[in-house]
């Protein structure tokens, strides 16, 4: 027993030199009609939150406060935690899973806005080429506390025009019935779409704005622009990807005509197909440029030194210039054999005309001879004899 009268002793002595304000001195003081709800910071860590909120009671509580019942084990101490949350169920607490994927070619924004208005978060820069769901599932008296206005206490989905949507916070069981949300809107469905994963790890101590990891980033806290600077990278990453494996494809094919013109000297490949991999190849291009937005800056981490970092960080950890620069150099390849067999087949066509003419240039000179033999019998005779 004397173990735990010290415990309440050191709880006793540590609330005696705890300063609070006193009641008499408020300025407008209110009767109390009951225990009032203790607020607490949304920042706060859970083991902190626990000290704060668990009832004291004048029975003693069976905590240790001997080093020797943590090194030797109390069998008391190992069997409770007491509602403490060990290190790695903290770091678990505070991590937010992050799913991109590309679905299709173009969303309808406009309409898809329309359907979903109160779930839409106001923009915070002039960027049309997005919009970003907010899905809470707090009521309405809740807000008052600040709980609705923390990122990570509700459901995000960040929809591009181009065709990624970016879902933060949602179970892999919840993933399709948020989907389905874009594909009523959008057109273009592939018969396969991509996904990639990452993580937010949000830790309010960090001593600076963010921390990269394996996989994940760690942010001291997570705002809806951090969302937005996040979903804009991850989408631009899994659209590259896409269109990344298009142009692998145009690759892929030539190469294949390649070898069979190594093996046979020719090809056969008819000028309507090479002009739909003409267009194939620059629309490529164009949609990585121009939809896509690749090179555009952010107007949110132009304006915020935090958000630029999160920016260039993502990037970078995701390769994007790189990996830009490999799929240029990809249809710089397919453009270069575009070119040389346009020439191929132009030679071709070239070759063709030059036998019609040949063709007929005969069959002028065909004719003209039996003119001359039919008007004139004795000429022939004269050539037999």
């Amino acid at each position: 027993m004397g173990r735990w009268r010290a415990a309440a002793s050191l709880l006793f002595n540590h609330f005696n030199k705890t300063s609070f304000p006193s009641y008499e001195f408020l300025p407008h003081p209110l009767p109390c009609k009951g225990p009032k709800p203790l607020f607490l910071s949304p920042s706060l860590s859970p083991a902190l939150r626990f000290l704060l909120t668990r009832p004291l009671s004048a029975l003693s509580s069976q905590v240790s406060v001997y080093a020797s019942d943590f090194d030797h084990g109390s069998p008391d101490f190992s069997h409770q935690n007491h509602g403490f949350v060990s290190h790695e169920d903290e770091e678990e607490i505070g991590k937010i899973p992050i799913k991109a994927y590309f679905l299709c070619t173009s969303i309808d924004l406009k309409s898809m806005q329309a359907d979903n208005l109160s779930n839409v978060v106001p923009p915070s820069s002039r960027s049309s080429n997005y919009i970003a769901l907010r899905y809470c599932d707090f009521p309405p008296d809740i807000t008052a506390l600040g709980m609705k206005d923390r990122a990570s206490g509700c459901r995000y989905m960040v929809v591009f025009q181009y065709g990624s949507a970016v879902l933060f916070n949602i179970e892999d069981h919840e993933v399709e019935s948020y989907l389905e949300i874009v594909r009523r809107h959008a057109s273009g469905l592939l018969p396969e779409m991509r996904r990639d994963d990452y993580c937010v790890k949000e830790q309010p101590l960090l001593p600076k704005d963010m921390q990269g990891g394996p996989d994940y980033i760690v942010l001291k806290t997570l705002d809806t622009d951090s969302i937005r600077i996040i979903g804009s990278v991850l989408g631009q990453s899994i659209a590259l990807d896409y269109f990344v494996s298009q142009v692998d494809g145009m690759v892929e094919e030539f190469a294949s005509i390649n070898r069979a013109m190594e093996k046979t000297g020719t090809f056969t490949m008819d000028r309507t197909k090479l002009i739909k991999l003409v267009g194939k190849a620059n629309s490529n291009l164009a949609d990585v440029i121009l939809k896509v937005g690749l090179f555009e800056r952010s107007e949110i981490a132009w304006r915020e030194a935090k958000y630029a970092q999160i920016y260039e960080y993502l990037r970078e950890e995701y390769e994007v210039t790189q990996r830009f620069g490999n799929l240029d150099f990809k249809l710089k390849f397919v453009e270069h054999n575009i070119h040389f067999l346009q020439e191929v087949i132009q030679n071709r066509r070239s070759d063709l005309l030059e036998w019609c003419i040949i063709f007929l240039l005969t069959i002028e000179n065909v004719i003209a001879i039996y003119e001359i033999v039919r008007e004139q019998p004795e000429f022939l005779c004269d050539l037999v004899s």
